[in-house]
C-alpha cells in the first residue's frame, strides 16, 4: 500500500524516536518509574484547568459532529473523574515491580537457568474517545518500561495532547527519555493505517475501541496484536433466581453506564421467571428510557418491546437499548452466549449450584460472573492499578490486561564451562 509521503515520514519519525527511548526506559529504576507516575498524578490536579478547557473544546467538537451522547459521556471530563485519573496512578505506583520477578532451577549438569519478566519493548495503541485511556495505558507501560505510541481518536484529540504533554515532563524530571511516551497527531484513516505498517519500531500493537475499529486493527497491522474491547456481553437469569438480586444486577450491567465494553447488551430469561421478572426489570429501567427489543416470548410479556432482529443479538449498542430473549435452559442461554458473544464478560444469577458451575465451565469468555455485575471487569476493580485494555483473545494476555500482561520472559543462563 501506498501511503502520502507526508504522513508516513511524521509518523515514522515518531516511532523511530520512541525506539530510540525504549532503552532509556526499560534500563530505568523503580523509584524513577514510580517518581515518573507519582509526578504525572500530582500535575493532573494541579493542571486540571487545562485539562477540563480542552476537553470542553473536545466535547463541543463532538457534540457539533453528531456523537450520540453516552459515547460523549465516554469522553468528557469532569474534576472528578480527573481525580479519579490521579488515583489510579497513585494505586499503581503501590503495585509491586513485577520486572526481574520468575523462577530459577539449575539442571543436572549445573548449568542455571533464571526465567524472568522483562518489558514488551515498544507499545502501540490505538483507541477511541476515551481519554483516560491515554494515561492509563501511558502509566502501565511506564511502570512496566516499556516505551508507548499512543493515537487516539479525533474526538479526544485536545485533551490528548494536554496529557502527553504532562507525561512527558514527568518522564524527563525523572532523568528517562521523554521520548518513551508519544502521541500520534495525526487522527487520519490513513495515519492509523501507517502506524500499522511500523513493524520495524513497534513490539505489539493494541486497539481499544469497538468492533470497527478491532476488525481494522487485527486484519491490516504488521506486527503482533492483542485484541481487546468489543463487548457484547450477557446477564442470563436462571430459573432459581433470587429476582430481587436479579433486577439490581441486571439494571446495573446495563444502565449504570451503558457505553463502556463491559456492560451488557443482552438479557437472557428462563421461561419459568420471566413473566414476573421481565415488568420488574423494565419498570426499573423507565427511569434510564431503556429500550427494550424481544423476542416472541418477551413480547408478549412487555407489550411495549419492540421485535427482536438476529442483527440486535449480535449488536453492541453502548446505548440505552437492550435485546431480550427468553429461553428453557441453562444449556440454551450458554448456546446462545458462546454464538453470539465477544468472549469478553458473561454473568448468570441463580441460585442453583450445578447450573452456576456449567455455566463458568461452559461459556467462552474472559470474565465469567456468578451473582455480580459484568462491571466489575476492569483491571482497578480486579486490584491491577488500572488496565491497557480487556484481552478477548486466548493468547498471551485475557480478561484485564494489568502489569503482568505488558510483560515478556526472557531466560538468563549461567555456567562454568559446560557443553554439549
Amino acid at each position: 500500500m501506498e501511503f502520502n509521503k507526508e504522513i508516513y515520514d511524521y509518523i515514522e519519525g515518531l516511532c523511530r524516536s520512541v525506539k530510540s527511548a525504549e532503552r532509556s526506559i526499560a534500563d530505568s529504576t523503580l523509584p524513577q518509574r514510580n517518581g515518573v507516575l507519582t509526578r504525572i498524578a500530582e500535575r493532573l490536579l494541579e493542571q486540571k484547568d487545562a485539562i477540563l478547557s480542552a476537553n470542553a473544546e473536545d466535547v463541543k467538537n463532538a457534540e457539533k459532529n453528531g456523537v450520540i451522547p453516552t459515547m460523549v459521556d465516554r469522553l468528557t471530563l469532569n474534576e472528578n473523574r480527573i481525580k479519579g485519573i490521579s488515583d489510579a496512578l497513585l494505586e499503581l505506583v503501590g503495585l509491586k515491580d513485577v520486572l526481574g520477578c520468575g523462577e530459577v532451577w539449575t539442571r543436572p549438569n549445573g548449568i542455571e537457568i533464571k526465567c524472568v519478566k522483562v518489558p514488551l519493548g515498544v507499545v502501540a495503541i490505538i483507541f477511541e474517545a476515551r481519554p483516560n485511556v491515554t494515561v492509563d495505558a501511558a502509566a502501565l507501560c511506564i511502570k512496566t518500561g516499556n516505551a508507548v505510541v499512543l493515537r487516539g481518536g479525533k474526538e479526544a484529540i485536545n485533551t490528548n495532547r494536554v496529557f502527553v504533554s504532562i507525561m512527558k515532563s514527568a518522564l524527563e524530571e525523572c532523568g528517562i527519555d521523554p521520548n518513551a511516551v508519544a502521541l500520534v497527531d495525526n487522527t487520519s484513516r490513513e495515519g492509523a493505517s501507517v502506524l500499522m505498517s511500523m513493524r520495524q519500531y513497534i513490539d505489539v500493537l493494541i486497539p481499544r475501541g469497538g468492533k470497527g475499529l478491532i476488525k481494522n486493527v487485527v486484519e491490516n497491522a504488521e506486527m503482533p496484536v492483542i485484541e481487546t474491547g468489543a463487548g457484547n456481553c450477557h446477564l442470563y437469569v436462571d430459573a432459581s433466581a433470587d429476582l430481587d438480586m436479579a433486577v439490581r444486577v441486571a439494571s446495573n450491567a446495563k444502565n449504570q453506564r451503558p457505553s463502556v465494553c463491559n456492560a451488557i447488551e443482552t438479557l437472557l430469561v428462563h421461561e419459568t421467571v420471566a413473566a414476573e421478572f421481565l415488568p420488574r426489570f423494565a419498570e426499573e429501567s423507565k427511569q434510564f428510557n431503556l429500550e427494550i427489543r424481544g423476542c416472541d416470548k418477551t413480547r408478549a410479556i412487555l407489550s411495549d418491546a419492540k421485535a427482536a432482529t438476529e442483527e440486535d443479538y449480535e449488536t453492541e449498542y453502548d446505548d440505552y437499548i437492550i435485546a431480550v430473549k427468553v429461553v428453557g435452559s441453562v444449556e440454551e442461554a450458554v448456546l446462545h452466549i458462546n454464538k453470539y458473544n465477544t468472549k469478553h464478560s458473561e454473568a448468570i444469577i441463580t441460585n442453583d449450584i450445578k447450573n452456576a458451575d456449567y455455566f463458568q465451565r461452559s461459556v467462552d469468555a474472559a470474565a465469567v460472573y456468578v451473582n455480580a455485575s459484568t462491571r466489575f471487569t476492569d483491571g482497578n476493580e480486579f486490584g491491577f492499578g488500572a488496565e491497557i485494555g480487556i484481552s478477548t483473545q486466548k493468547l498471551h494476555a485475557r480478561g484485564p490486561m494489568g502489569l503482568e500482561a505488558l510483560t515478556t520472559v526472557k531466560y538468563l543462563i549461567s555456567g562454568d564451562g559446560q557443553i554439549r
